[in-house]
Protein backbone atom coordinates (compact mmCIF):
# COMPACT_ATOMS: atom_id res chain seq x y z
CA UNK A 1 0.00 0.00 0.00
CA UNK A 2 1.24 3.45 -0.91
CA UNK A 3 0.62 6.29 1.55
CA UNK A 4 1.32 9.99 1.02
CA UNK A 5 1.55 12.84 3.49
CA UNK A 6 0.61 16.02 1.60
CA UNK A 7 2.36 19.17 2.89
CA UNK A 8 1.77 22.59 1.30
CA UNK A 9 4.15 25.25 2.59
CA UNK A 10 4.65 28.99 2.22
CA UNK A 11 6.88 31.04 4.52
CA UNK A 12 6.83 28.28 7.14
CA UNK A 13 10.55 28.39 7.89
CA UNK A 14 10.12 28.67 11.65
CA UNK A 15 7.48 25.91 11.76
CA UNK A 16 8.40 23.30 9.15
CA UNK A 17 10.95 21.39 11.26
CA UNK A 18 8.36 20.68 13.95
CA UNK A 19 5.89 19.60 11.29
CA UNK A 20 8.37 17.22 9.62
CA UNK A 21 9.47 15.73 12.94
CA UNK A 22 5.83 14.97 13.72
CA UNK A 23 5.55 13.03 10.46
CA UNK A 24 8.90 11.27 10.61
CA UNK A 25 8.16 9.94 14.13
CA UNK A 26 5.11 8.04 12.87
CA UNK A 27 5.19 4.33 13.70
CA UNK A 28 3.41 2.44 10.92
CA UNK A 29 3.15 -1.03 9.43
CA UNK A 30 3.27 0.53 5.95
CA UNK A 31 5.74 2.77 4.14
CA UNK A 32 4.80 6.39 3.52
CA UNK A 33 6.13 9.26 1.47
CA UNK A 34 6.13 12.94 2.40
CA UNK A 35 5.15 15.07 -0.60
CA UNK A 36 5.93 18.77 -0.07
CA UNK A 37 5.08 21.69 -2.30
CA UNK A 38 6.57 25.05 -1.39
CA UNK A 39 4.96 28.03 -3.08
CA UNK A 40 8.07 30.13 -3.70
CA UNK A 41 8.89 31.05 -0.09
CA UNK A 42 11.43 33.85 0.37
CA UNK A 43 12.37 32.81 3.92
CA UNK A 44 14.37 29.68 4.83
CA UNK A 45 11.54 27.17 4.29
CA UNK A 46 13.17 25.54 1.26
CA UNK A 47 16.56 25.40 2.94
CA UNK A 48 15.08 23.52 5.89
CA UNK A 49 13.28 21.12 3.55
CA UNK A 50 16.49 20.40 1.62
CA UNK A 51 18.28 19.65 4.90
CA UNK A 52 15.61 17.12 5.82
CA UNK A 53 15.80 15.53 2.38
CA UNK A 54 19.53 14.97 2.91
CA UNK A 55 18.99 13.52 6.38
CA UNK A 56 16.14 11.26 5.25
CA UNK A 57 16.89 10.17 1.67
CA UNK A 58 13.97 8.61 -0.16
CA UNK A 59 11.41 9.76 2.42
CA UNK A 60 10.61 13.21 1.03
CA UNK A 61 9.59 14.25 -2.49
CA UNK A 62 9.61 18.03 -2.79
CA UNK A 63 8.41 20.57 -5.33
CA UNK A 64 10.39 23.66 -4.37
CA UNK A 65 9.08 26.36 -6.68
CA UNK A 66 11.31 29.35 -7.34
CA UNK A 67 8.26 31.52 -8.03
CA UNK A 68 4.85 31.66 -6.39
CA UNK A 69 2.44 29.49 -8.35
CA UNK A 70 -0.43 31.90 -7.88
CA UNK A 71 -2.88 33.16 -8.47
CA UNK A 72 -1.65 36.50 -7.18
CA UNK A 73 -5.20 37.86 -7.13
CA UNK A 74 -7.58 37.61 -5.45
CA UNK A 75 -5.86 37.08 -2.10
CA UNK A 76 -8.50 34.50 -1.18
CA UNK A 77 -7.08 32.15 -3.86
CA UNK A 78 -3.51 32.35 -2.55
CA UNK A 79 -1.76 28.99 -2.71
CA UNK A 80 -4.45 27.34 -4.84
CA UNK A 81 -2.24 26.25 -7.73
CA UNK A 82 0.47 24.92 -5.44
CA UNK A 83 -2.03 22.82 -3.48
CA UNK A 84 -3.85 21.47 -6.54
CA UNK A 85 -0.58 20.41 -8.13
CA UNK A 86 0.55 18.83 -4.89
CA UNK A 87 -2.67 16.84 -4.42
CA UNK A 88 -2.33 15.47 -7.95
CA UNK A 89 1.26 14.45 -7.18
CA UNK A 90 0.11 12.25 -4.27
CA UNK A 91 0.15 8.69 -5.56
CA UNK A 92 -0.84 6.87 -2.39
CA UNK A 93 -3.96 4.82 -1.78
CA UNK A 94 -4.41 7.04 1.27
CA UNK A 95 -3.46 10.69 1.74
CA UNK A 96 -2.91 12.59 4.97
CA UNK A 97 -3.02 16.39 4.99
CA UNK A 98 -0.84 18.66 7.12
CA UNK A 99 0.12 22.22 6.28
CA UNK A 100 3.65 23.31 7.03
CA UNK A 101 2.73 25.38 10.08
CA UNK A 102 0.74 22.61 11.84
CA UNK A 103 2.11 19.42 13.37
CA UNK A 104 1.26 15.99 14.78
CA UNK A 105 1.85 14.85 18.34
CA UNK A 106 0.84 11.17 18.37
CA UNK A 107 3.34 8.71 16.82
CA UNK A 108 0.53 6.26 16.05
CA UNK A 109 -1.82 8.76 14.40
CA UNK A 110 -1.44 7.47 10.85
CA UNK A 111 -1.66 3.82 11.89
CA UNK A 112 -4.86 4.44 13.87
CA UNK A 113 -6.54 6.20 10.97
CA UNK A 114 -5.49 3.69 8.32
CA UNK A 115 -6.64 0.82 10.54
CA UNK A 116 -10.00 2.54 10.90
CA UNK A 117 -10.44 3.06 7.15
CA UNK A 118 -9.29 -0.49 6.36
CA UNK A 119 -11.85 -1.86 8.81
CA UNK A 120 -14.64 0.45 7.61
CA UNK A 121 -14.77 0.49 3.80
CA UNK A 122 -17.96 2.58 3.81
CA UNK A 123 -16.02 5.54 5.24
CA UNK A 124 -14.12 7.83 2.88
CA UNK A 125 -12.21 9.93 5.40
CA UNK A 126 -11.02 9.92 9.01
CA UNK A 127 -10.33 12.92 11.24
CA UNK A 128 -9.44 13.51 14.88
CA UNK A 129 -9.29 16.21 17.50
CA UNK A 130 -6.43 18.71 17.62
CA UNK A 131 -5.29 21.48 19.92
CA UNK A 132 -5.68 25.00 18.50
CA UNK A 133 -2.91 27.40 19.54
CA UNK A 134 -2.52 31.12 18.85
CA UNK A 135 0.68 33.06 18.32
CA UNK A 136 -0.90 36.20 19.74
CA UNK A 137 -1.20 34.56 23.14
CA UNK A 138 -4.92 33.81 23.04
CA UNK A 139 -5.98 30.80 25.07
CA UNK A 140 -5.53 27.43 23.39
CA UNK A 141 -8.53 25.14 23.00
CA UNK A 142 -9.61 21.88 21.38
CA UNK A 143 -10.89 22.05 17.81
CA UNK A 144 -13.73 19.60 18.51
CA UNK A 145 -15.98 19.61 21.53
CA UNK A 146 -17.20 16.58 23.51
CA UNK A 147 -20.43 16.35 21.47
CA UNK A 148 -18.68 15.83 18.13
CA UNK A 149 -20.34 12.88 16.38
CA UNK A 150 -18.32 9.74 15.67
CA UNK A 151 -19.89 9.65 12.21
CA UNK A 152 -20.78 12.56 9.96
CA UNK A 153 -22.10 12.75 6.44
CA UNK A 154 -21.99 14.81 3.26
CA UNK A 155 -25.22 16.47 4.39
CA UNK A 156 -23.40 17.95 7.38
CA UNK A 157 -20.81 19.60 5.15
CA UNK A 158 -23.45 20.88 2.75
CA UNK A 159 -25.28 22.39 5.73
CA UNK A 160 -22.18 24.57 6.23
CA UNK A 161 -20.89 22.76 9.30
CA UNK A 162 -17.11 22.72 9.66
CA UNK A 163 -15.78 20.26 12.22
CA UNK A 164 -12.60 18.89 10.68
CA UNK A 165 -9.13 20.37 11.17
CA UNK A 166 -7.39 19.90 7.82
CA UNK A 167 -4.24 18.62 9.53
CA UNK A 168 -6.25 15.73 10.98
CA UNK A 169 -7.45 14.25 7.67
CA UNK A 170 -6.61 10.87 6.22
CA UNK A 171 -8.70 10.12 3.14
CA UNK A 172 -9.05 7.52 0.42
CA UNK A 173 -7.34 8.88 -2.67
CA UNK A 174 -10.11 8.72 -5.25
CA UNK A 175 -8.15 11.19 -7.37
CA UNK A 176 -5.71 8.54 -8.57
CA UNK A 177 -8.26 7.60 -11.22
CA UNK A 178 -10.43 10.72 -11.27
CA UNK A 179 -9.83 14.42 -11.75
CA UNK A 180 -11.13 17.03 -9.36
CA UNK A 181 -14.63 18.39 -9.91
CA UNK A 182 -14.66 21.20 -12.51
CA UNK A 183 -15.75 23.75 -9.87
CA UNK A 184 -12.91 22.88 -7.46
CA UNK A 185 -10.37 25.32 -8.89
CA UNK A 186 -12.85 28.20 -8.59
CA UNK A 187 -13.47 27.65 -4.89
CA UNK A 188 -11.52 29.95 -2.56
CA UNK A 189 -11.66 27.33 0.21
CA UNK A 190 -9.82 24.41 -1.32
CA UNK A 191 -10.24 22.28 1.80
CA UNK A 192 -14.04 22.63 1.59
CA UNK A 193 -13.98 21.75 -2.12
CA UNK A 194 -11.83 18.69 -1.51
CA UNK A 195 -13.88 17.50 1.45
CA UNK A 196 -17.19 17.76 -0.40
CA UNK A 197 -15.84 15.51 -3.15
CA UNK A 198 -14.44 12.98 -0.66
CA UNK A 199 -17.57 12.96 1.51
CA UNK A 200 -19.72 12.32 -1.56
CA UNK A 201 -18.06 8.87 -1.70
CA UNK A 202 -18.53 7.73 1.89
CA UNK A 203 -19.05 8.53 5.56
CA UNK A 204 -16.79 10.69 7.74
CA UNK A 205 -15.25 9.04 10.81
CA UNK A 206 -14.12 10.94 13.91
CA UNK A 207 -11.62 9.93 16.60
CA UNK A 208 -11.64 11.98 19.83
CA UNK A 209 -7.91 11.31 20.31
CA UNK A 210 -5.89 14.53 20.53
CA UNK A 211 -3.21 13.86 17.91
CA UNK A 212 -2.08 17.19 16.50
CA UNK A 213 -1.84 20.97 16.71
CA UNK A 214 -3.50 23.58 14.50
CA UNK A 215 -1.55 26.83 14.64
CA UNK A 216 -3.30 30.19 14.14
CA UNK A 217 -1.11 33.13 13.20
CA UNK A 218 -1.22 36.37 11.24
CA UNK A 219 0.05 34.82 7.99
CA UNK A 220 -2.56 32.06 7.88
CA UNK A 221 -5.34 32.02 5.26
CA UNK A 222 -7.91 31.45 8.00
CA UNK A 223 -7.61 35.19 8.60
CA UNK A 224 -8.67 35.85 5.00
CA UNK A 225 -11.37 33.17 4.64
CA UNK A 226 -13.81 34.76 7.06
CA UNK A 227 -17.46 35.77 7.00
CA UNK A 228 -16.33 39.38 7.32
CA UNK A 229 -14.86 39.12 3.81
CA UNK A 230 -17.56 40.02 1.28
CA UNK A 231 -15.69 38.54 -1.69
CA UNK A 232 -15.25 35.29 0.22
CA UNK A 233 -18.99 35.12 1.00
CA UNK A 234 -19.87 35.61 -2.67
CA UNK A 235 -17.40 32.91 -3.71
CA UNK A 236 -18.94 30.55 -1.17
CA UNK A 237 -22.40 31.15 -2.70
CA UNK A 238 -21.02 30.35 -6.16
CA UNK A 239 -19.30 27.22 -4.89
CA UNK A 240 -22.46 25.81 -3.35
CA UNK A 241 -24.46 26.65 -6.50
CA UNK A 242 -21.92 24.66 -8.52
CA UNK A 243 -21.96 21.81 -6.00
CA UNK A 244 -25.75 21.62 -6.26
CA UNK A 245 -25.52 21.03 -10.01
CA UNK A 246 -22.58 18.63 -9.62
CA UNK A 247 -24.64 16.52 -7.22
CA UNK A 248 -27.56 16.57 -9.67
CA UNK A 249 -29.65 18.55 -7.13
CA UNK A 250 -29.88 15.47 -4.88
CA UNK A 251 -29.25 17.71 -1.85
CA UNK A 252 -30.96 20.79 -3.25
CA UNK A 253 -33.00 21.61 -0.13
CA UNK A 254 -29.97 21.57 2.18
CA UNK A 255 -27.79 23.53 -0.24
CA UNK A 256 -30.53 26.10 -0.84
CA UNK A 257 -30.70 26.82 2.90
CA UNK A 258 -26.92 27.22 3.03
CA UNK A 259 -26.87 29.57 0.05
CA UNK A 260 -29.70 31.62 1.55
CA UNK A 261 -27.72 32.03 4.75
CA UNK A 262 -24.71 33.40 2.86
CA UNK A 263 -26.88 35.72 0.78
CA UNK A 264 -28.44 37.07 3.98
CA UNK A 265 -24.97 37.92 5.26
CA UNK A 266 -24.20 39.70 2.01
CA UNK A 267 -27.38 41.78 2.34
CA UNK A 268 -26.56 42.69 5.94
CA UNK A 269 -23.12 43.81 4.80
CA UNK A 270 -24.75 46.23 2.34
CA UNK A 271 -26.80 47.98 5.03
Amino acid sequence: MEFCVCVPTYHHGKYISQMLEGVLMQQTSFPFEIVIGDDGSSDNTQEVIRDYMKKHPGRIRAFLHTENQGPAFPREFAGRNNVLGLLKACEGEYVAMCEGDDYWTDPYKLQKQVDFLDQNPDYSISHHNVNVIYEDGSAAHYFNGPTQSATSYLEDILADKWFMATGSWVYRNYFLQEDFAPWHAQAASGDWALLIQIASRGKIGYMPDLMGVYRKHVGGLSNVHTHANRWFLQNRVEMFENVDLWLNTAYHEIITRTISSYKSELLIDQV
